[in-house]
Parts: structure tokens; C-alpha cells; sequence
């Protein structure tokens, strides 16, 4: 039996929709809270050529949002124009479009935003002799008075639509929404003076300054003291700003800034990069804190991608990608502990990394000295050796020589040499976990083993070069089905994979199948590390992903070749690490990102002990 067809609906009819429905549904995608106004119309007054500008808020802005700004000004005949849909001065031509050099282009944000609230514009140029004020509901236009320069009035936003208005947050929430649009035009202009007030109480001010001055009102004093700067040219690319250091990142990233020719974006392209760059120095999901300015051509960045202006994309993304890694990745290089001039001393501790043209697991490691443990001093070395340590300690007295008989295992010789190393000199080993230096500033506390897996991690780094991982063929080849962009990415980029140490071959249209591992990573799962490179390698620059790739493998190499907790160091030991530290870079953090080392000052020991309280 033939079931009867649904009977289909009546066809609508085509109609234009009217004008203020376009701008309402227009305004959907550019004014999402009070911060996007806020947004919008610093946009316009940083492209009139403003040096200040002052936003004064009411209700977090849902009440009331005026910004005023000291720039050229709006002829008075062009006012009406400028409430028009797609009117603007800031392009005419495609090729315009193609190398926007301002912060708005598109003439969207003065409709939207009036379609969606209570707007007024009052504006003056020099060579008027007052200002107007243009109403944007009833079209009339006002005499007014201020000085050159615009003000745009936004009352009662979303009075017009009251469902969108529903979905804003407290008032505390908006406000902290607004300052932070505010911010990221500031830390991007610091030549420009910005003013935030309240319900009429100033919530914040930034005056003209430099670039780190700005840095430092904006974020605060303690992020440029966290912080590297870094300024680094690659072609026709310019990259400036602050990387943070490891071990004040956060716990979310709340403080990650980036902006491309002036604008603040967020990109994944940028963020992986940057991500990337951390990731032997970052300890779990902590996040970095960072400022990043990109100056680059403007026909090489297409900022037309969405309408609140927050995505870009670039002509040669890959580019980008790699050369704000390596800016990242540069800034980050010298530890702490640096030291110019000091040379490694690494042979007292017996481990000197080798790199073979493969890196075969059967291969022995270097073994440590054997360690013998000390004869128990007797009770008449003791005794010396504590009338020794009198003496060292008596104001005013040359030390005395050490006693002929067999010396206790720790020296106990106070003065520091006459270097200056950072990490001091070594005095002592706790639970043959921990190092203990003194140096000028105080006591050194080193984490023996993560700061020995550094060394030997930044040595292997260094003679990789071009040699291959050792690779393991596998019996039975591991098949999963693949997408038609993982097949694709990994017949691209064979040579890669296969200097990981992995054979990729497509079995079909949809199957992959992996013949080799690397032989180092025995016990990881083959299909996900496969396709999480090939998804990287197919978005990001290839041999970047490459060199993350080879390093994950080094780590743990070094990780295993480290210096194990519980063995005992002698003070020749100790100290060959602690200057192997001081040349190293990254030393700060292990390989995981944990410290390898701290820092207590006298002030901090004093206070321990109630001196001079």
C-alpha cells in the first residue's frame, strides 16, 4: 500500500527586509555587550588621529556609553552619512580592502550600534566654528558645544530588543569587560592617553608614555618583572613584546595578548606557535603570560575574516608560525643562571652525551663514577675539624691551615672564590636529592636531577642536526582508518614522519597503516602520536612540528640519562653542575617544566629566624 505524500508547505514569498531589520540583525554580529561598543567606537577615534580619549560608562555600559576623543572631527554635512549602512571614509576600492591600514574599514559598527540603542554624535573639525550634534533616532541636527574632536553618546543599549538585553551579565561583569577593550588599545597605543570613568569615579587612566612604561601601567609592574623582551625581524615580518617567564605563568590565559598591525586578534595559528615554543619550560596546563606586537605588510593579512574584526588571516601562515616560534623560543633561551664566559665543566660528573648518526636504544649510556662511600670520620678528625671551623669564623683572624689528617667529607672553607657565579658555590647534598650552594645573594637550593636533565636535554638539542631518530620496524604493521586530509598529510610529508622514525603508508582511499615506530617510544599508542602529528604537519609549518617532534624524544633520552636522586655527588661534582647550569640555556626549568632551582636571600633566611626583629 502506497503510503500518501506530506503535503509540502506553501511557497513564501521573496521580499526585501527593511532597513533597520538589516541593521538589527547586522548589529547581532558586532555589538554582543557593552565592551564591543566600547570597542567600535575606540576604533574610530584612534583612525581620526586622537591623542585622548576619555569612555565615561553608566551600568557597565547598558545604561550609558560615551567616548570622546580629541581627533579631526566630522564635517557637519557628512554626519547623517556616517549613521548610513556601509558608509565610510576609511576605503573605496578593492584594493583598499586589500591593505586596510586603519582599525575599521567595513561601516557597519555606527548603524548597528544605533539600530540597538539611543545614539547621538556631536562632533567638531577646526575649521568649524562649533560643534553639531546629530541625533540618530529623529535625524535632528543641533548646534553644540565642545571642542574639536567627536563624542558618540550610546543610551539604553538593547532598549530595542530586549531579548539580547537578557543576556548580559551583572553590571561588575560588563564594566570589567569594557576596561579590558580599553586595555588592549592602550598597550597597543601608548602614545595615546585613555581615561575610564564609572557613574562619574575614574576607573582607569593611562597617559601617553613608552611602550614599556605603557607594559607596566597596563599589566602591572610584577608582569615586566616576569617578563623577557624580545624584538626579532624575519623578512618583511617584524615581531616585539614580552615573553613571560616559565615560572609565572598562570593557571589560565587571562594575560595573552596579540596584535597584528595594531589590531587585537586571537588567532590559533599564533597561539599554537606560541604554545609550542613553552612547552619543555611550561609544568602542566599552566598558561603563559605574554604581549606580542606583529607588524607586517597589509596586503600580506587579510583582516576581513569577521565582522568584530578579531580574526585575521594571513597570506603565508606557516611563515608566521615559525618565526614567532623562534622569537618565543630565543627569548626564552637564557636561564637565569646564565653567566658569560663560564665554560662547561660537566666531565667531573662522568656523562658526556654523545649524538651517533641514529639514536639506538641498545646503545649503553655513559656511566656515572662509582661512588665509594666515605670512611666515618674518627672522633680526633672531628675534633679538628671543628677547631677549624672556630678559627674560620673568628673576627678578624686569617684562617688557620687545615689539619694533615684525612679531612672530613664536607669542606668547610666559608669564602667565596673570587668568581662572581651566579649559582655559587656548592657546600653540602641533601638526601642525594638536593644541592645546596651559597652565593652572594644567599643560599642556592638546585633540584639535582631536573637540573642535570637539562644539561643533558639542551646537549642532545644542540647535536641533533640533521640526523634521524632510530626506528623500530614493526611485525605487524598498525592499520586505523584515516580521513581524507590525514591520508593526504601523510603522503605530503613521508620525509618527515620518517625522520621521527615513523613509516606512514596509505593502505587505501580511507586506511593508514604505521610499519615503523620510533624505537624510543615503545610504550606509546602509535595512532593517536600518528594522527596528532599529521593534524599538526597539515596546519602548521611542517618542520617546526619536526623539530617539537625530535625533541619530545630527546627528553626522554635525558630524562632517563639524568643524574639519579639518591646518588651521592662529591663538591667537585656539585659545583662542575652548577656551572654546566649557568651555561645552559633554559636551565630554570627541567624538561617538564618543573624549577631546577631556588633562590633564598639573607632577608628571607633572617626572616626564618626572627633576625633583627
Amino acid at each position: 500500500m502506497d503510503l500518501p505524500l506530506p503535503e509540502l508547505p506553501a511557497p513564501r514569498a521573496i521580499r526585501e527586509l527593511p532597513d533597520e531589520l538589516i541593521s538589527q540583525i547586522a548589529a547581532g554580529e558586532v555589538v554582543e555587550r557593552p565592551a564591543s561598543v566600547v570597542r567600535e567606537l575606540v576604533d574610530n577615534a584612534l583612525d581620526a588621529g586622537a591623542k585622548n580619549i576619555q569612555v565615561k560608562l553608566m551600568a557597565g555600559g547598558v545604561r550609558a556609553i560615551v567616548v570622546e576623543d580629541d581627533g579631526c572631527g566630522i564635517p557637519v554635512n557628512q554626519l547623517p552619512l556616517a549613521l548610513k549602512r556601509h558608509a565610510t571614509s576609511k576605503i573605496a576600492s578593492l584594493s583598499d580592502l586589500e591593505s586596510v591600514a586603519t582599525m575599521g574599514f567595513r561601516g557597519e559598527a555606527l548603524a548597528a550600534i544605533s539600530s540597538v540603542s539611543d545614539m547621538a554624535i556631536a562632533s567638531r573639525t577646526a575649521a568649524d566654528a562649533h560643534a553639531h550634534r546629530l541625533d540618530a533616532r529623529s535625524g535632528e541636527l543641533q548646534p553644540a558645544a565642545r571642542a574639536r574632536g567627536t563624542s558618540v553618546e550610546v543610551r539604553e543599549l538593547f532598549f530595542a530588543t530586549p531579548a539580547r538585553r537578557k543576556f548580559l551579565k551583572t553590571d561588575a561583569t560588563e564594566l570589567a569587560h569594557c576596561v579590558e577593550a580599553v586595555r588592549r588599545h592602550a598597550l597597543a597605543r601608548p602614545d595615546v592617553g585613555f581615561a575610564i570613568w564609572h557613574e562619574g569615579k575614574l576607573v582607569d587612566q593611562w597617559r601617553a608614555a613608552s611602550s614599556e612604561q605603557r607594559i607596566a601601567d597596563a599589566l602591572g609592574a610584577d608582569f615586566v618583572t616576569e617578563s623577557r623582551p624580545f624584538e626579532h625581524s624575519f623578512g618583511p615580518l617584524a615581531l616585539t613584546g614580552r615573553a613571560g617567564l616559565p615560572e609565572a605563568a598562570r593557571s589560565r590565559a587571562d594575560q595573552q595578548y596579540v596584535w597584528v598591525n595594531g589590531r587585537h586578534v586571537r588567532d590559533k595559528l599564533i597561539s599554537h606557535a606560541v604554545r609550542s615554543a613553552y612547552e619543555d619550560v611550561l609544568h602542566g596546563q599552566r598558561q603563559p603570560s605574554y604581549v606580542l606586537f606583529i607588524e607586517i605588510a597589509p596586503e600580506l593579512v587579510d583582516v576581513n575574516v569577521h565582522p568584530t574584526k578579531i580574526e585575521v588571516r594571513f597570506r603565508d601562515g606557516r611563515a608566521i608560525h615559525q618565526s614567532v616560534r623562534r622569537a618565543f623560543i630565543d627569548a626564552l633561551a637564557q636561564s637565569r643562571a646564565d653567566a658569560a664566559g663560564v665554560e662547561s665543566a660537566m666531565a667531573p660528573l662522568g656523562f658526556e652525551p654523545t649524538m651517533p648518526a641514529t639514536l639506538f636504544v641498545s646503545e649503553p649510556r655513559p656511566a656515572y663514577q662509582s661512588y665509594v662511600p666515605p670512611v666515618p670520620p674518627t672522633a680526633e678528625q672531628v675534633r679538628l675539624s671543628l677547631v677549624q671551623h672556630e678559627a674560620l669564623w673568628a673576627p678578624g683572624e686569617a684562617p688557620k691551615p687545615a689539619p694533615a689528617t684525612a679531612a672530613p667529607t664536607i669542606s668547610l672553607k666559608m669564602k667565596l672564590p673570587d668568581e662572581d657565579w651566579p649559582l655559587g658555590r656548592a657546600i653540602a647534598q641533601i638526601q642525594g636529592v638536593y644541592v645546596l650552594a651559597e652565593n652572594k645573594q644567599g643560599l642556592v637550593i638546585v633540584d639535582m636531577h631536573a637540573a642535570h636533565e637539562r644539561v643533558v636535554y639542551e646537549r642532545l638539542k644542540a647535536r641533533l642536526g640533521a640526523t634521524q631518530i632510530e626506528s623500530q620496524p614493526l611485525l605487524i604493521p598498525v592499520s586505523f582508518a584515516a580521513t581524507a586530509e590525514e591520508v593526504a598529510a601523510a603522503e605530503q610529508h613521508a620525509d618527515t614522519l620518517s625522520k621521527l622514525g615513523l613509516d606512514v603508508a596509505p593502505l587505501s582511499a580511507r586506511t593508514l597503516a604505521v610499519r615503523s615506530r620510533p624505537a624510543l617510544l615503545a610504550a606509546s599508542d602509535l595512532v593517536a602520536l600518528t594522527r596528532e602529528l599529521l593534524a599538526e604537519m597539515a596546519q602548521f609549518d611542517a618542520s617546526s612540528v619536526l623539530e617539537r617532534a625530535q625533541h619530545e624524544i630527546l627528553a626522554t633520552m635525558a630524562c632517563h640519562g639524568a643524574v639519579r636522586a639518591n646518588r651521592q655527588l662529591t663538591l667537585d661534582e656539585m659545583n662542575a653542575l652548577l656551572r654546566d647550569m649557568e651555561a645552559t640555556e633554559r636551565a630554570d626549568q627541567c624538561n617538564h617544566g618543573r624549577p631546577t632551582w631556588r633562590q633564598l636571600d639573607m632577608r628571607e633566611l633572617d626572616a626564618l629566624f626572627l633576625r633583627g626583629r
